[in-house]
């Protein structure tokens, strides 16, 4: 079984990119199933159902969101009907939609976890307990389980790797938009990296354009960040192989397309 997973799709540039490369990818790769990160798609800040619903008809099986979430209106509304989309199973009780995705497919069940860490990031519930409590639902029904940790401490991505370790078949980062080359298997055959990536803005700093982010930097004054919708773009991805029968990873490979790093469906 491969798990294609493409990083946070960051505005415009980032749907782009998805709907150009997605198509490609798949060809080239022939994954089982296709996740991408969404929870920046609209303009940079959260997701709508409109977004949603054409990635879905691009080929995508589940959409793992983070820390932004709620910017869109009435995404709650759309989270509680849908549910191969997810926000962080770690907010609390009470909260719109669920914090993972169950679904079959070529007669496997898999089971796709989205998590948020609390280091610089807003206090929710325990990411640690929370995976732990889910994992007694989810064995239940399979082994086969992806989770994204959307975080930006470097330091809880892998405590997080070293927790799960031999517990999911893989543990991916996301929230930082830059990929890590750190892509490994941990010793009881966890795939683990520490930040997938961005697809979206190249030419920019985490896809927004530069000279906000510079002038909020220099002068210590707010200043509106936007998506460098001009810049040439990126897509950020990583392939997972799994064994289907007992959920542990076998190989996970990095997936980086740029300007220096042209696509070919050959090799």
């Amino acid at each position: 079984m491969r798990i294609l997973f493409i990083g946070d799709v960051v505005g415009s540039p980032g749907r782009e990119m998805l709907h150009t490369f997605l198509p490609q990818l798949k060809r080239k790769y022939q994954p089982t199933l296709t996740i991408v990160n969404g929870e920046n798609a609209a303009g940079g800040k959260g997701i709508t159902e409109k977004i949603a619903k054409s990635f879905f008809e691009s080929g995508v099986h589940v959409i793992t969101l983070g820390n932004h979430t709620w910017d869109q209106k009435h995404i709650g509304d759309y989270l509680d009907q849908a549910s191969n989309i997810i926000r962080p199973a770690n907010y609390p009780a009470g909260a719109p939609g669920s914090g993972y995705a169950l679904l079959t497919i070529n007669q496997y069940k898999v089971a796709v976890m989205s998590l948020q860490g609390r280091t610089f990031l807003p206090a929710l519930d325990c990411p640690f307990r929370k995976a732990e409590a889910l994992l007694g639902e989810i064995y239940e029904h399979t082994r086969i389980i992806f989770v994204d940790f959307h975080a930006e401490a470097t330091s809880e991505k892998e405590a997080m790797g070293w927790f799960l370790d031999g517990k999911v078949s893989a543990v991916v980062g996301t929230h930082t938009h830059v990929q890590t080359a750190d892509e490994r298997l941990l010793p009881q055959k966890t795939a683990y990296m520490t930040d997938v990536g961005m697809t979206g803005p190249r030419n920019a700093i985490l896809g927004m354009k530069k000279e906000s982010i510079l002038y909020r930097f220099l002068t210590g004054m707010p200043s509106r960040f936007e998506v460098a919708e001009k810049s040439p773009a990126q897509v950020n991805g990583v392939l997972i192989s799994v064994d289907p029968h007992t959920g542990l990873a076998d190989d996970i490979m990095r997936i980086a397309i740029d300007d220096d790093h042209p696509f070919t469906e050959e090799g």
